[in-house]
């Protein structure tokens, strides 16, 4: 049975994945994390997530539980992900990132622990999801140039990163597929005479309001016609239990840098 440690254990994602952890009978869990000034520290996570009393409290250091769990579940900010990241590398931890807003900086961090350490990054862990990006690629490798294309993403007025991770992943799957660098083809505001729309371009509109658990919709626009592919989150728990399902496959593996395809086994 893989041991895992869930960080940021307090927050709405970290709620989910304890209870994602505990309807799991291959996972046991060997410790939550928290930030040194939370008011969760010291308490049973049964407490945080109002099932049994699991008798794993809430810590602020790694090291305190450093025997009691093999892999590390991390859905907090940058700074705190690079943290993780090293420390997972020095101790030959196995890592399920879910943290979005990664600068390049911080993912050549991640690329080098990945030669010492088996690591999951994905900006999403929905299995939908995942199977979105490749019906993305797919109709930008037949709709080519011929149709405009747009990305609407929608969340929860206290998501601070904009535009989404899965939004960008969307994103990069059709600028791969279609030869683009989406560096350069994003477009990511637009206001006052902007003039026509450039070829070779994808949009990017973003909305952030009330309870919204996560919408993505790519529009591909054509003369007389529009392919939409929507994927609509109803329950953040279909993140939690992909990021699980993405624990016990990763504590397996050897050192290397994995996705949720490599997960789902999605060629």
């Amino acid at each position: 049975m893989s041991r895992i440690v869930v960080a940021g254990a307090a927050g709405r994602m970290g709620r989910q994945l304890l209870l994602a952890t505990e309807e799991r009978s291959d996972l046991s869990l060997g410790g939550a994390l928290e930030h040194s000034q939370s008011p969760a520290l010291g308490v049973d996570t049964g407490v945080l997530t109002g099932s049994y009393a699991s008798g794993v409290s809430v810590v602020a250091d790694l090291q305190s539980v450093s025997g009691d769990f093999d892999t590390i579940i991390d859905f907090t900010t940058p700074a705190s992900t690079v943290e993780i990241i090293k420390y997972a590398a020095q101790s030959n931890t196995s890592l399920v990132i879910g943290t979005t807003g990664l600068s390049d900086q911080d993912k050549e961090v991640l690329k080098k622990a990945a030669t010492e350490t088996a690591i999951v990054y994905a900006s999403n862990y929905s299995v939908g999801v995942t199977l979105s990006l490749e019906l993305l690629a797919h109709a930008a490798r037949v709709l080519g140039e011929q149709y405009d294309i747009e990305i609407i993403e929608s969340h929860h007025r206290h998501k601070v990163d904009a535009p989404s991770g899965t939004a960008l992943s969307m994103g990069e799957a059709i600028a791969e597929a279609a030869g683009l660098d989406l560096k350069t083809c994003a477009v990511m505001s637009r206001e006052g005479i902007i003039g026509a729309r450039k070829d070779n371009t994808i949009g990017f509109s973003t909305v952030r309001a009330g309870d919204i658990i996560g919408e993505h919709t790519a529009l591909f626009c054509g003369q007389g016609e529009r392919l939409e592919i929507t994927h609509k989150a109803t329950d953040r728990m279909t993140f939690a239990r992909g990021a699980v399902r993405a624990a016990a496959w990763v504590a397996k593996q050897p050192a290397g840098l994995y996705d949720m395809k490599d997960v789902l086994a999605i060629s």
